[in-house]
Parts: C-alpha cells; sequence; structure tokens
C-alpha cells in the first residue's frame, strides 16, 4: 500500500534542504523524479499511456511525465487457487499447468478482451502569446482552457461490461486535468461506448470502468505468483493511438517482484522485454496458456547523446494477484482499503546536510499530524528516523518501501534520533482516509 503524499509548506525546516513528501494528509501533486543517471545515460520511468508523453490532440507540446505506482497487496491462496474477487466474481486468478498454447491461439483468444481506452480532459494553461492586444503592445498571459485526448488500452473483466485499466489513463495527475470528463471504449468490432468510472486508485494506478453492453469476452486471469523467469510472455496493446489498434508484442519475463519507487511511491512490479510503448498502459500481459498475468503500466526510458547507449526493452506490469485485490476493493467499497500511514511529513538528511549540521544522516521528520500513529507513538517535530523493523534507512523512499509492505493496523518498529539519543518506538499503522 503506498502513502498519500502531499509537499511540505515549510521548506525551511533543516536548513538547505527542500521540500520533501508528506506521509500524510489529502492527495497533492507529488514531487517530480526526473530519473537516475547511471553511467553515460539519463534513466526514468514513463508511464505508457498516450496522453502521458505529450500526444494529446490539442497539446502536442506536452512531454512524457507520468510515474507509475502500484500498491502491493497480498490475497489469500491454496495450493491450486487464489481468488482476489470471490464475493463479486470479477477476477478469478489461477494457476494453470499443463501445455502450453501457440502464441497465434493466445492471441486469438484475447483480442475479443482487450479494449481502447479515450479519455478527455479539460486542461488549463497559461497562454504566453507576445505581442500587440487591443491594439497596445503588451503580453497576453491569461488561461486558456483546452480540451486534451488521452490513449490507451483495458481489458475486459466481465461479459456485462466491467473493464481494468491504469488510473494514469483516465486520471491527469500531472497537467492539471484531474479526472476525465468522458471516456470512451473501443471495442474490438471498433464500436464505440460511453464509460462509467466506477472507481480508481492513482497510487496503485488501477480504475474499473463500466459500460452498458452484454456478452463481451472476459478475460481469464492468471496467478502472477506462479510465474517463472524467464517464461515468455505477450503483450497487447494501442501503442501510439488507435492507428495502431491491437499491435502484439513478445518476449519474456525478464523480472520479477522488482521493488521500483517512482514518484515518492514504491511499487512490486514485473518485468518484462516485450515491447510496451506509449498507449500500452492498461493492456494485458498474457502468459503462455493465454490467461492475463499482469497490467502493462510503465517502462524506463532514456535521454542520450549521439555516443550513449539507449535503453530498449525494460518495461513493467503490475501482477495479476495485486490487480485482483485492488479490484476487489475498487468494486465493493470506491477506494483500496488497508492502505497504511504514519501521519508525519519528513525531509531527507543527506551526507551532505549531515556533514554541514551535524546531524545523523536519515528521515527528519517535519511535522507529526494530530491523533496520528506517530503522535500515538511518541513521535516528534525533529526527530529522525534511521531505521524500521531493525533495518536502516536513511531516505524518505526506503522508509515509505518498508513502511508500505504493511497494511493500515500492523505494528511496526521505528529507530529514532532525538538529541543525540536513539530510541525506539512501537507504531501502529493508521489507515489513509480517502477524499472524494
Amino acid at each position: 500500500m503506498n502513502e498519500i503524499y502531499e509537499m511540505n509548506e515549510n521548506t525551511n525546516n533543516i536548513p538547505g534542504i527542500n521540500s520533501s513528501p508528506v506521509v500524510n494528509g489529502s492527495p497533492k501533486k507529488p514531487k517530480k523524479h526526473t530519473g537516475l543517471k547511471v553511467t553515460a545515460f539519463v534513466l526514468s520511468m514513463a508511464l505508457v499511456s498516450v496522453g502521458s508523453i505529450g500526444v494529446y490532440s490539442e497539446l502536442s507540446e506536452m512531454r512524457e511525465r507520468h510515474e507509475s505506482a502500484v500498491a502491493e497487496r497480498s490475497i489469500e491462496a491454496d495450493e491450486e487457487t487464489s481468488v482476489g474477487v470471490e464475493n463479486i466474481g470479477l477476477i478469478t486468478t489461477e494457476k494453470k499447468s499443463g501445455d502450453a498454447m501457440e502464441t497465434e491461439d493466445i492471441v486469438e483468444k484475447l483480442l475479443p478482451s482487450v479494449v481502447g481506452i479515450e479519455s478527455k480532459f479539460k486542461v488549463t494553461k497559461q497562454s504566453n502569446n507576445g505581442g500587440f492586444f487591443f491594439g497596445f503592445g503588451g503580453y497576453n498571459d491569461e488561461p486558456t482552457e483546452y480540451t486534451a485526448t488521452a490513449a490507451g488500452t483495458g481489458v475486459i473483466l466481465t461479459e456485462d461490461g466491467y473493464i481494468v485499466t491504469n488510473a494514469h489513463v483516465i486520471y491527469d495527475s500531472e497537467n492539471g486535468g484531474g479526472k476525465a470528463e468522458s471516456v470512451s471504449i473501443i471495442l474490438e468490432d471498433d464500436e464505440k461506448h460511453d464509460a462509467e468510472l466506477v472507481g480508481y486508485d492513482i497510487d496503485c494506478d488501477i480504475a474499473v470502468l463500466k459500460i452498458d453492453e452484454k456478452g463481451l469476452s472476459a478475460a481469464e486471469f492468471g496467478d502472477s505468483d506462479s510465474l517463472r523467469l524467464g517464461e515468455s510472455v505477450i503483450a497487447i496493446g494501442n501503442p501510439l493511438g488507435f492507428e495502431l489498434k491491437d499491435t502484439v508484442t513478445g518476449g519474456m519475463v525478464s523480472g520479477l517482484n522488482r521493488d521500483i519507487t517512482i514518484n515518492d511511491r514504491a511499487m512490486t512490479l514485473i518485468q518484462t522485454d516485450a515491447a510496451i510503448n506509449n498507449g500500452n498502459s492498461g493492456g494485458p500481459l498474457i502468459n503462455k496458456y493465454g490467461q492475463v498475468i499482469g497490467i502493462n503500466s510503465s517502462k524506463y526510458s532514456s535521454s542520450w547523446g549521439s555516443n550513449e547507449a539507449t535503453i530498449e526493452g525494460i518495461g513493467f506490469a503490475i501482477p495479476s494477484n495485486v490487480v485482483s485485490s485492488i479490484v476487489d476493493d475498487l468494486m465493493n467499497f470506491g477506494f483500496v482499503t488497508g492502505k497504511p500511514q504514519l501521519g508525519i511529513s519528513c525531509q531527507n538528511v543527506t551526507e551532505t546536510i549531515s556533514e554541514m549540521y551535524d546531524m545523523p544522516v536519515g528521515v527528519y521528520i517535519v511535522s507529526v499530524s494530530e491523533d496520528s500513529a506517530a503522535e500515538k507513538a511518541g513521535l516528534q517535530k525533529g526527530d529522525i528516523i534511521t531505521g524500521i523493523d531493525g533495518k536502516d534507512i536513511s531516505t524518505v523512499d526506503e522508509l515509505n518501501a518498508k513502511k508500505n509492505k504493511h497494511s493500515a493496523g500492523d505494528e511496526i518498529e521505528l529507530t529514532y534520533i532525538r538529541d543525540g539519543e536513539e530510541k525506539t518506538a512501537k507504531v501502529i499503522l493508521d489507515e489513509v482516509e480517502q477524499e472524494d
């Protein structure tokens, strides 16, 4: 489960430290991470809806800027089958054995279950038009409202019209568009249907849609926990929009349980070298038995010079067992339950800051919310967290990654420094409060 973040208003609590994520509060725009510099090139994570890389039809200059987020969720499983949504029957993730299917048969089976998604947003942009205005020289900086269109992919959950996709396909958190004003579904036969937004979670990057249609071809979901490294997989989606609708790419499972932090959110994803491009967001990653074992969401991208390396074939998908649990909550409650929070805002104490101000490296508590889990455990402003559950941490990212392995109600132990003395505190995690 991921924390909901907001930016700390006080940027001067530690000299030289800029504002860092709050691990408490209502959803606000998180701090942008531009990438990780690695030798000769720069890595960055990019969501893979067309709209997220600047292919909004009316705002072509918008750049690729979304990052994926996902919460790790567990589901009850026996030796043969795990059922994540048994009470509403939307997804049954099955462990399957036996003969693998031919690629052509897998595609034939899944194509009717893959849909295109078109979302329209109202985006306000500041005009930067120099020149004359009403006969006078001047600068027109009045805001202009645009209609922006994003394209993505989805997977049919039920024959009566429930569909799963990524939240970033229907919610623009970077450009101020917010929740889409309208969402349309394009079926395999190219019929277009208006969709209702049933529920979504930005942190988990999952959304559920509904169209008024019967007799659809529901996809079969597999058990992502049974995946093996090197197992062959197929991706289906709409890269760069609907002109390349139903593009099929293939590869293998390149990595399992990849812990990745993007935009200060910890995720546990499947890595694949099957080509995943902008517009593939929300589409299926399919195993050799024709089962959906992941929802494609993000990829590594790079910026490079003529003499530097580029990045190919590093894509990521949200595991089907995680999707199952999230869909369960969205359908039953309208939000994802059990997401933990400490109730603090905090900033990194880097090596440089540590040396300059004689402070331990760790996570500096800027403020503690009233009646929060942290306050109840005795934590105070100025404490510096250096460990969680006996493991050293030095950044907000590491703190959140370890915290998010837990659920609300779990007890964790924090190690912290106060007035030069090391202390520990038992903290029972609160549940993130949901807002409309």
